[in-house]
């Protein structure tokens, strides 16, 4: 079977020296960042941005791959163990893991946790694997207009997955496409958006806006939240479940496996909004619901579960179609366009190597971190014990340094330093940064994809609704924005009734 032979390509590439040392190296900066509350994964790859591009594409991608689902794995150690969880999607798994700790029951807790993860994460690459080319040959039919629908039905999905208010999600998204557009116009040459300045001729740089807004400002935010007291359980005693716990599980691990590997592909979704779904979906079938948050191992299993096969599977829109489906995905999509890779349908044709290289490495990154969490139980502990400000001025000075190291361009700081105020002031008026860099990264490729379909059509805006495909996606939106809008009109029918 040709899906199998490709696999095996994969681990060719994936089982070099160099891959798997990158793969190593993924997994470990991954299982920190999710140990250490408020860097996460997308903070540490926008700062590894300017190493990536030194790197051979293939091994980038490995090596931003294994930070991302690593820090899955990471995050529930400390929301077992302290009640402090490293990543947002181990919010849910703190509830029960932690009263299992306290209860004297860490072990079967972190066992579980990363044994359902070991096997959601082998079972959503195994969903990549065989869901990923049927998926980029039906992208090969896609024209501009079947583009640039798919890329409106993504943006909308991710205001309507957003956190927090639907209209700071639309205006952060509105904002994300106009920087995208700064810049000289690719078919006219003028400049448009650079205020006279310049350095903003080729437009706002990439790496610069993600480091000032995941670099610095949500890590100064950070800073200004007072950590409470750590309390480190007492002894983690063994840590491989029984095989009663095993069985408990199986049916919870079963099902926040599937729920997360068909969430992870949604934008906006990914492992956050699987974990939560996973924890309620077991709420809804268990037998005995009342026991959820008060120590029901089931409570581990499924958002752990959920979480790891829907950080894997956030990799098939990003590789097959060209669509993040969150921000660390979108920030790959940075690197590999400044490798000169456009992600899409073509990069299973044209760079299998890159494709199935990168699904191999997810097995073996699977592996690897099995074998880093379990083991270095008591030092992930010694590590969440370093004081959060030590680690500023460091991420502040690696920041600048790599933002300048680019184009070796000082204007390209400067833009960071407005951006680190611009996304401070964000996050204070509780702005989710997420749709400001799904918005940046699709803007240019949006208005790309617009500009061409009127081309073709000669102005015809009709173009967008003469295909299927196109038609689908808009429909699509169109029930999206009713989803958004209901609940806001049947409240204001309510007060009106009030009145």
């Amino acid at each position: 079977m040709e899906v199998f032979s490709n696999i095996a390509l994969g681990f060719g590439v994936a089982a070099t020296f160099q891959n798997i040392l990158y793969c190593a190296l993924g997994a470990l900066l991954g299982t920190v960042v999710g140990v250490l509350p408020g860097i996460g994964p997308v903070t540490t790859v926008a700062m590894l941005l300017p190493i990536s591009f030194t790197l051979e594409p293939t091994s980038a991608l490995i090596m931003m791959a294994g930070i991302y689902y690593g820090a899955q794995y990471g995050g529930s150690t400390t929301a077992i163990l302290i009640n402090i969880p490293g990543e947002a999607s181990s919010v849910i798994t703190s509830l029960d893991g932690h009263k299992m700790a306290r209860m004297g029951r860490a072990g079967p807790a972190l066992g579980i946790a990363a044994l359902g993860s070991f096997f959601a994460g082998c079972v959503a690459t195994f969903v990549v694997s065989f869901g990923a080319p049927p998926l980029a040959r039906m992208a090969l039919q896609f024209g501009p207009a079947e583009y640039f629908s798919l890329m409106l039905c993504g943006l909308i999905a991710a205001i309507v997955l957003a956190r927090g208010s639907i209209i700071k999600a639309i205006a952060m998204v509105v904002l994300g496409l106009l920087f995208g557009l700064a810049g000289s116009d690719v078919n006219s040459g003028i400049r448009r958006f650079t205020f006279g300045f310049q350095g903003l001729a080729d437009g706002i740089e990439f790496v610069a806006l993600s480091m000032a807004v995941y670099g610095i400002a949500e890590v100064a935010i950070n800073l200004e939240r007072k950590a409470g007291d750590v309390g480190v359980v007492g002894q983690v005693g063994r840590v491989f479940p029984s095989w009663a716990d095993i069985r408990h599980c199986i049916p919870s691990v079963l099902r926040g496996t599937s729920l997360g590997s068909v969430l992870g592909v949604l934008p906006g979704g990914g492992a956050l909004l699987a974990s939560f779904a996973a924890y309620t979906l077991e709420k809804k079938v268990a037998s005995h619901p009342r026991t959820f948050g008060e120590g029901d191992i089931r409570g581990v299993a499924a958002p752990e579960s959920a979480n790891n096969a829907g950080a894997q599977t956030s990799f098939i829109p990003m590789l097959t179609l060209g669509i993040p489906s969150n921000p660390t995905m979108a920030l790959m999509i940075g690197a590999l366009m400044v490798h000169g890779i456009t992600p899409g349908p073509r990069v299973m044709t044209d760079r299998p190597d890159l494709f199935w290289g990168v699904v191999a490495s997810m097995w073996i990154g699977n592996l690897m971190l099995v074998v880093l969490n379990l083991p270095m139980i008591g030092l992930w502990i010694r590590l969440v014990r370093m004081p959060y400000r030590m680690m500023f001025p460091a991420i502040v000075g690696f920041c600048c340094i790599g933002t300048y190291t680019i184009n070796s361009n000082v204007t390209d700081v400067a833009v960071m330093a407005f951006f680190v105020v611009f996304g401070y002031l964000c996050l204070k008026l509780d702005c989710e940064p997420a749709p400001l860099i799904l918005g940046f990264v699709l803007g240019p490729m949006m208005e790309e994809y617009l500009r061409r379909a009127l081309l073709i059509s000669r102005g015809d805006p009709m173009v967008f609704l003469s295909s299927p495909i196109s038609v689908g996606f808009l429909v699509a939106s169109a029930l999206l924005l009713l989803v958004v809008a209901m609940p806001m009109i049947r409240a204001r029918r309510e007060e009106a009734l009030a009145e």
